[in-house]
């Protein structure tokens, strides 16, 4: 199983409010049982999107990027079409949990 590469927060909301096309955010921490738990499930789907720009990033208290989504529990995964959140599923364990999200 894959585990966790969350990277260190470098985007800002108006970074990732001006990305254009599809992007799947990954909000969690590299440490995180949770995170460790989906990572399967996020691999998997992610397979069958390979164009798919995914962006994980490591969150934590106070950082802003992640509390701009209002993001509570990881890992949260946040669907983008040019800036714009479609949706976004919390703490997937089954591939289909993602693939559902994928396919707004």
């Amino acid at each position: 199983m894959p585990m966790p590469d969350y990277q260190p927060e470098t985007l800002t909301r108006a970074d990732t409010d001006a990305l254009k096309g599809r992007v799947l955010l990954e909000f969690g921490a590299n440490w995180c049982g949770h995170c460790i738990a989906a990572q399967a499930a996020i691999h998997e789907a992610l397979q069958q999107h390979p164009a798919l720009h995914h962006v994980a990033v490591e969150d934590g208290k106070g950082r802003p990027l992640g509390r701009s989504y209002q993001v509570k529990l990881w890992p949260t995964l946040i669907l983008l079409q040019d800036g714009v959140e479609l949706g976004r599923t919390v703490r997937p364990l089954a591939a289909h949990q993602v693939l559902a999200l994928l396919a707004l």
